[in-house]
């Protein structure tokens, strides 16, 4: 056998055996990037943010991950412009997550593309497998959210505080619980709240 069978498998979404992936396509280098800017002192902001440009497979040009984080793999990651995540985030990554643009994570969310056999005789052999996320533009995503494998999150929509996210989410769309269901459309009335008081916030801060 001269390709990785197994490190294919894996990023095809298919059944695979960790422990046989060849070392050249291991998980390593990108824990040991991710520990050393955990590492880092949190005022070298450049080091940390140029660091995790290395570890993410693909990046826009403004990120910033708030040490400290947590990957499996690291270059399975592609991540949009204007991306923000606070701190203790895990990018569980045997497969791929993509991020788009102008999005916010909170701290502690997970984002988990591995999966395990629901039969049990299979699962102990460790056999798994993992499915891509995917995270479209301009959507908030609350603190200890988890996201499963295989979900996409639809833009402009928010993940409240806590969820867990087991189905794709709707654009323009509010979910929240466990697992996480639909609480509501964000529509006109959302729009009018929020710029009225961007607008007032403005205006006071002009005042002053």
């Amino acid at each position: 056998m001269t390709k990785d069978f197994d490190y294919q498998q894996m990023i095809t979404g298919e059944l695979y055996f960790a422990p046989d992936i060849f070392p050249e396509n291991s998980s390593l280098e990108g824990k040991k990037l991710a520990q050393k800017i955990n590492n880092l002192p949190i005022e070298n902001k450049e080091e940390i943010v140029a660091l995790e440009k290395k570890l993410f497979g693909k990046t826009g040009n403004s990120i910033y991950v708030n040490p400290p984080l947590y990957v499996d793999y690291g270059r399975h990651v592609e991540i949009g412009d204007n991306f923000y995540a606070n701190m203790d985030c895990v990018f569980l990554d045997v497969n791929k997550i993509s991020i788009g643009d102008n999005v916010m994570v909170g701290p502690r969310v997970s984002f988990y593309t591995a999966g395990h056999p629901t039969d049990a005789e299979v699962r102990v052999k460790e056999l798994e497998f993992g499915l891509p996320i995917v995270i479209e533009d301009n959507v908030w995503i609350g603190g200890s959210a988890s996201i499963l494998p295989g979900v996409t999150v639809g833009e402009n929509s928010i993940v409240a505080a806590g969820a867990v996210v087991t189905k794709d989410v709707p654009n323009n769309t509010i979910v929240g619980g466990n697992p996480a269901r639909v609480i509501r459309k964000i529509g006109e009335k959302d729009k009018e709240k929020w710029e009225k008081a961007m607008h007032d916030y403005h205006t006071a801060k002009k005042d002053k």
